[in-house]
């Protein structure tokens, strides 16, 4: 690293592991990772295997896109394996869930 290049205004980090966890159901983690001042937000959701969403989650005000970073995640119609991208439009639902685990990048851009 060359001590002379400084990060820019806003430039922020974040470790994973060292970001606060928040049980949402049996199984499933919430771990936030940053939030914009207009409600962008980004997370890591971790999901144990042979868990569920207990309903559907549905995308409001704006689009989730999620990345599979580990396991195979499930939206209720297919299987998603590591290294998938997915852009879920505002308003569109789906019932998270896996078989095997997984861990899932998440960025809402509109909140």
């Amino acid at each position: 690293m060359h001590p002379e290049i400084l990060a820019q205004a806003g430039y922020t980090s974040v470790s994973v592991d060292e970001s606060p966890v928040r049980e949402l159901f049996p199984g499933v983690r919430l771990r936030p990772l940053w939030r914009g001042p207009g409600g962008a937000h980004a997370n890591v959701l971790e999901m144990d295997a042979g868990t569920s969403w207990p309903r559907r989650d549905i995308h409001e005000p704006g689009p989730e896109e999620v990345y599979v970073v580990s396991g195979t995640f499930n939206d209720g119609a297919r299987d998603y394996p590591a290294g998938t991208f997915l852009h879920a439009p505002a308003g569109s639902w789906h019932v998270p869930s896996t078989t095997v685990g997984c861990t899932l990048f998440l960025f809402y851009p509109q909140g």
